[in-house]
């Protein structure tokens, strides 16, 4: 098994909140059980830009976290489903609140995206 090299630092709260939601894919996991599709075959049928492998990791790790659960019915063949525990509940409104960013300001760095270049702080002179 993989060992992270330096270890997470998890004592910090904006830390604890992007290993939940950062990365390419988390949140819009999180936002299909937000929005009723629960089953793994529904999720990767929405999420069909993403490898299915790649979706199956992040329910993984999300339900280690404690933001989703995994619901198995005693059916034949097995249904799953995923659901959001109260915690995983609570991180909707962040969710909603950096969507409301994003949108209020999504043609701002996309405007300022194609001038980036590592160490250019010319973006952060901007707003001050």
């Amino acid at each position: 098994m993989y060992q992270k090299k330096i270890p997470e630092l998890l004592d910090c709260g904006l830390s604890v909140a992007i290993k939940v939601v950062g990365g390419k894919w988390k949140a819009w996991v999180i936002d299909c059980i937000r929005r009723g599709i629960r089953r793994p075959s529904a999720i990767h049928r929405e999420m069909q830009a993403v490898n299915p492998r790649i979706v199956n990791l992040h329910l993984k790790e999300l339900e280690e976290l404690g933001i989703i659960y995994k619901e198995i019915f005693a059916e034949v063949p097995a249904r799953v489903e995923y659901r959001l525990t109260p915690v995983g509940m609570s991180i909707l409104p962040v969710m909603e609140a950096l969507e409301q960013w994003g949108n209020e300001n999504k043609e701002y760095v996309n405007r300022h995206q194609a001038g980036y270049a590592p160490g250019n702080c010319a973006l952060l002179q901007e707003t001050n």
